[in-house]
């Protein structure tokens, strides 16, 4: 059954009559069920250990091509399904239409870039000092890899994942955030209609708590990859520490533009903005500080609040709609909280702060883009990730100032820099101490084969996207043949 339903109706997804479900509401009006899942037991979740276990030598044998024929056939129906899949994507997460279906077109660019690998070479030749011997260097699959992934990018994420794990031979365990996990469903129907045999890739879907154990403590488990909060991933982290679980995290940012005095500010402003209050700041490479010169702080600051009175709030689907809800109620008000306590430890809101008052939106879960001001380093809206649409302004003095307040971080994920000088470009991007510099560009926007990942707190050294993905799905083999001695 697809796992999304007309406007208004209920739709109860793999539904057998013993289950409890977890019902998936739309943000935009939070009296909407758009969906039901089954909130599965942990014996369930092994049951679905058991079949990946079985899947696991066939896939792994399964020529290259045809893996990539599978992953090409699965972007040509998510393409073919697009508009269906972007409304469904709006109706549980509450982006726009807009969003959504570059979220779609994206999720499958995915799958064809890595079906595009399968002719790459996946070893090579070694010279061996030993006469009549040939050796080689083989990459293999993990096994059965879990891939757990966030509310934010519903579908990106998962075929972000997805589509090197697959390639490369591995039977997964997929297990979508619970605020959003009908469009993780249409993703494996997808790929079960382009060929994927049962096993290969199985959905989980149920509260993370009740099923913790059953997810990460399969002995069959091979490794975890984990986007999410900070505080989750350390648990995860935790979690496996003992054993020999190979971990890829993907976790928090607090990303930085830069305005020099040298910016071309019409350019800084809408690009910040839009990085900003995009997808009403849920992603982990929104731009949530702004750190400018003192010298064009005054423009910057009123382009800014300019642009947050610019965004017309709605429901997703509504075409003059530039900014949808946050994600759930719960995150609106932890996104509230901090922005009350920037106001208690002195920040100045000079756009936003709130809910809406249009009575229109009063069942949704929206939020005002906001925009602080006099916003110190000491203070907690500095450092730590709101995820929702706001962004600080912090007052600097000259290039080294802004290079140390962009790198005064835990995070490490994303930087960008404002600047007509080639020379400071430069020099930026050797001295920003993230995964991701960029030059009169967003924060965010990184297509799929670019390396991406962050340093420090924003994640583990394992890279996804690019030729970088595929290494935390496979081993390297070593392999030395006698074949007789030289004659």
């Amino acid at each position: 059954m697809s796992p999304t339903a007309p406007p208004g109706q209920d739709l109860d997804v793999m539904s057998p009559p013993e289950h409890a479900f977890i019902a998936v509401l739309d943000p935009a009006d939070l009296r909407r069920v758009v969906g039901r899942v089954p909130a599965m037991a942990p014996a369930e979740v092994t049951a679905l250990y058991d079949a990946a276990a079985d899947a696991a030598a066939r896939w792994r044998d399964t020529s290259p091509l045809e893996r990539a024929r599978v992953l090409a056939a699965a972007a040509a129906g998510l393409r073919r399904r697009r508009d269906e899949i972007a409304a469904g994507l709006v109706a549980e997460m509450g982006k726009t239409r807009a969003e959504a279906t570059v979220e779609v077109e994206k999720s499958a660019d995915f799958f064809d870039y890595y079906a595009g690998l399968a002719r790459e070479p996946y070893g090579y030749l070694l010279v061996d000092s030993r006469p009549g011997t040939q050796t080689s260097a083989r990459i293999e699959p993990l096994g059965v890899v879990c891939l757990i992934t966030p509310w934010n990018d519903p579908l990106l994420t998962p075929a972000r994942k997805l589509a090197p794990a697959l390639a490369t031979g591995n039977t997964v365990i997929l297990k979508p955030a619970t605020e959003t996990p009908l469009v993780a469903l249409r993703l494996e129907e997808a790929l079960r209609e382009a060929g994927l045999p049962a096993g290969a890739l199985s959905t989980v879907t149920g509260r993370a708590s009740e099923i913790e154990a059953a997810l990460l403590d399969d002995p069959r488990l091979a490794a975890v990859s984990f986007t999410g909060s900070n505080a989750v991933g350390q648990r995860i982290k935790r979690r496996l520490t003992d054993r020999n679980v190979r971990l890829q995290t993907e976790m928090g940012g607090k990303n930085a533009s830069v305005v020099l005095d040298d910016a071309d500010l019409d350019l800084a402003v809408a690009t910040v903005a839009a990085a900003a209050f995009g997808q009403a700041g849920q992603r982990c490479t929104a731009t949530s500080r702004v750190i400018v010169d003192r010298a064009v702080a005054g423009r910057v600051v009123e382009g800014l609040v300019r642009a947050a009175a610019a965004v017309r709030l709605g429901p997703g689907m509504d075409p003059a709609t530039t900014m949808g809800p946050v994600v759930s109620a719960r995150h609106r008000s932890d996104v509230l909280g901090h922005i009350g306590r920037a106001r208690a430890q002195g920040a100045a809101v000079v756009a936003g702060g709130g809910a809406p008052s249009d009575h229109a939106l009063a069942h949704g879960c929206y939020l005002a883009p906001t925009v602080l001001t006099d916003v110190e380093p000491t203070m907690d809206i500095w450092r730590e990730e709101v995820f929702g649409p706001v962004v600080v302004i912090r007052v600097v003095d000259g290039f080294d100032a802004a290079v140390a307040a962009a790198n005064d971080s835990p995070f490490g994920l994303a930087a960008a820099v404002f600047t007509t000088s080639l020379a400071r470009a430069h020099t930026f991007a050797d001295r920003a101490n993230t995964g991701q510099v960029s030059v009169n560009l967003p924060t965010s926007g990184w297509d799929v084969h670019m390396p991406f990942g962050g340093f420090g707190d924003s994640g583990s050294p394992f890279k996804e996207q690019g030729l970088e993905g595929p290494r935390f799905y496979t081993r390297v083999k070593t392999v030395a043949i006698r074949h007789g001695d030289a004659q």
